[in-house]
């Protein structure tokens, strides 16, 4: 019996080879979105920490009227968005990864996105209610 002849041995399912997908069955999608969201906070990072220098110790009116500028509401908008969407993708991983009981891991999937969305619109909320200088 010949090499061709034999089945290749994989670990795989005859489905799953010919999907070229991993047991998650998702292939590297949540790979590829934490990597686009790490880049896009590391070049949001400097503006968003300059912002951030320029507002500190400074009273009320002077926060709500720089934050009234577009540029930079919408610098740390973006910057808020890109953080809380690498973190729900970064504790999904860890969840999936190292919980093995499925109740438990659905809840606390579940748990991980009512938190990331709960931090993105209070975030998004306080800088809206700053910029308009109510």
């Amino acid at each position: 019996m010949s090499s061709a002849d034999t089945p290749k041995r994989s670990m795989r399912t005859p489905l799953g080879r010919v999907r070229n997908l991993g047991a998650a069955h998702s292939g590297t999608s949540d790979f590829w979105r934490q990597r686009i969201t790490g880049v896009a906070m590391t070049l949001l990072m400097i503006p968003a920490l300059v912002i951030i220098m320029m507002l500190l110790g400074r009273n009320q009116v002077y926060v709500a009227q720089t934050l009234s500028s577009v540029p930079v509401a919408v610098i740390l908008l973006l910057f808020i968005f890109a953080c809380t969407w690498h973190m729900k993708i970064g504790m999904q991983v860890v969840i999936e990864d190292y919980v093995h009981n499925e109740k438990l891991k659905l809840v606390l999937i579940m748990l991980n996105n009512f938190f990331s969305v709960g931090v993105a619109l209070a975030a998004t909320y306080a800088i809206l209610k700053l910029s308009s200088g109510v």
